[in-house]
């Protein structure tokens, strides 16, 4: 598996003196719910990461509810937090994938190796009788060199292109069935897709807190060529990494992430959207 990690695993090497293990969980209706979840209780040895404080930027006029962080500023969370780049990163949220998914594309657009979520997540090591402590690690810092990977970023310009037909290259919407094709939306301000996007709920690839095998994403994505490039969003960056990571599983070699999704297109006010 390329980006995921089991709970075996994880309780056999949990104590490595180069392993970091980053606790990711949010509730997105209540941003401070997963740092206090956190606080009360984690697995051993972890540090928290939080989404909207140190895995994405400040929100402006464009660029999506979850833009991408200042990369000197998310460098330095990594470095503080004892990271260099021959540490092995394993990351979890409470079981949804999403949030471990965007920490752990982060890691790979600054051209981070060695990182891998735990699969099923803090339910599924819980579950298992993990052990879990509430005090609060603190690591020597360490010094972080970036070798950034932009090559698993789309660009406005691309996704605009897929959009006005120039281009034919699969464009994944990751939210739901009702949200992609108009009938409800509770954030956005315009409903509906990315004209000539896909829908692929990102929701099919993860069951009870597990990404599925990579022979059933195979079949998810069966009408797609592995040979093309491929786009993913939803509607801020973050439920459509389970998309990309599912895709990397299932080999697919060119995957790129509209960070600013969905929420970043209708803030163009001549931006088109469909519907149904």
């Amino acid at each position: 598996m390329i980006a995921l990690i089991d709970i075996d695993w994880l309780s056999e090497h949990n104590y490595d003196e180069n392993l970091r293990i980053i606790d990711c969980r949010f509730s997105l209706g209540n941003p401070s719910e997963g740092r206090q979840l956190y606080k009360e209780s984690h697995i051993p040895g972890a540090v928290f990461f939080d989404l909207e404080k140190d895995l994405s930027g400040y929100v402006k006029k464009h660029g999506g509810r979850h833009p991408l962080p200042n990369m000197k500023n998310f460098l330095r969370k990594v470095e503080d937090v004892g990271i260099d780049n021959d540490t092995t990163v394993i990351i979890y949220d409470e079981k949804e994938g999403a949030f471990s998914g965007r920490c752990w594309w982060l890691f790979q657009y600054i051209g981070h190796e060695k990182v891998y979520i735990l699969n099923g997540g803090f339910s599924a090591w819980k579950k298992a009788g993990g052990k879990t402590e509430s005090s609060v690690p603190v690591y020597p810092q360490k010094s972080y060199r970036p070798s950034f990977n932009e090559t698993i970023a789309a660009s406005l310009d691309e996704v605009r292109s897929i959009a006005s037909g120039e281009r034919d290259i699969p464009l994944i919407d990751s939210r739901s069935r009702e949200r992609y094709l108009g009938h409800e939306e509770p954030i956005d301000r315009i409903p509906g897709h990315i004209p000539r996007a896909i829908n692929l709920p990102w929701t099919d690839g993860v069951k009870d807190g597990y990404f599925i095998p990579g022979v059933e994403q195979n079949e998810r994505f069966s009408h797609l060529n592995k040979r093309d490039p491929v786009i993913v969003y939803c509607g801020s960056g973050v439920t459509a990494t389970p998309n990309f990571i599912a895709l990397k599983e299932a080999g697919f070699n060119h995957v790129k992430l509209y960070i600013g999704s969905y929420s970043d297109w209708v803030s163009y006010n001549d931006h088109k959207v469909d519907r149904e």
